[in-house]
This record gives structure tokens, sequence and C-alpha cells, in this order.
């Protein structure tokens, strides 16, 4: 199976924040967000394994800033790691200033995402290279993020997170 470069996964969207988006402050409802990160995630996972593929978690969101109506985003997706069947992929939020075009990051989630065959089981995907320091970053964190979700749901004993044991001992 060939391997696919992480750039090569990168999915970009740009949305406006419409009336019908917003909450009564004016500000984009949260679940509007996660539906745009969710699709453009998606796509990213697809392009990485060209499959079919479904959510499987929503591992962290950020709110970490307003989004108001009328405002600009632009959702940067790209998967940064790949695993048997999942692939971990980071969702960045940005808004552009209306004067300056600037774009300043808002929000980040971080989803998972399984590839299925035709009948829903999962399939196998590619292994994903990593090119730059971030892509770097984020596809050794996603390791420990793993085996951090597995023992919080009780599919995994502590002591067999060897990722989160090296974190936290060093060795």
């Amino acid at each position: 199976m060939k391997k696919t470069k992480a750039k090569d996964t990168l999915s970009i969207a740009t949305k406006v924040v419409l009336p019908n988006d917003t909450n009564t402050l004016g500000n984009l409802f949260g679940g509007q967000l996660l539906a745009w990160m969710d699709e453009i995630a998606s796509v990213s996972a697809h392009r990485h394994c060209r499959r079919v593929v479904v959510t499987a978690s929503v591992n962290n969101v950020s709110f970490q800033k307003p989004i108001k109506q009328a405002s600009i985003v632009t959702l940067e997706a790209k998967v940064s790691r790949a695993f048997y069947s999942s692939m971990e992929v980071f969702v960045d939020v940005f808004v552009e200033n209306h004067v300056t075009g600037k774009k300043e990051m808002c929000n980040e989630a971080i989803y998972t995402f399984v590839a299925v065959d035709q009948n829903g089981g999962p399939i196998q995907v590619p292994e994903i290279i990593f090119e730059t320091e971030e892509e770097e970053t984020r596809y050794h964190g996603a390791l420990r993020r793993k085996e951090l979700s597995l023992i919080l749901s009780g599919k995994m004993d502590a002591k067999n997170a060897g990722e989160l044991k090296k974190l936290f001992t060093g060795s």
C-alpha cells in the first residue's frame, strides 16, 4: 500500500457566517462549526485513503474565540496520522479580517475517521508521511492521544500505554 504525504490530504473550505448560522448573540452556532469541521475533515480523510470514511470520534474541540455573523471562515484539515483503519485529522479554523485579509486562528479540533469497505467494515489505510515540523509534532502526538482515548474507554490498560509512559517517565 502506497504511503501518502500529509500535505496531499490538505482540504480547505471557506464559509461566510450567515444570520441563520448564528445564535442570539450573533455568534456562529458551535454545532454549525462542528458540522463544517466534520465535513472538511472527512474530505481530508478520504483524500488520504480514497475510500468511504465515517466519523469515529471528535477527540478535541477548542472554541477559543467566538465567530461573528458575516465573518469569512476558512477551515483547513489535514491527516496527522493513520493507524490500521483509522485516521486522525486536525482541523484548524481561521477568521479573515475584512479589511486586511489577515487570517487569525480561532478554533481547532481533532477528528478520527475510519475507512470502511462496501459492507461497512473497517479497511486498511496507507501510512502517512510527515514533512514539516508541525506535521511531525502532530504525528507523534497522535499515538499518545490514541492511547489516552483507549485507556479512558476501558479498551487499554494504562500499563500498556508505551508512548504515554515515555511522556511521563522520559524512558
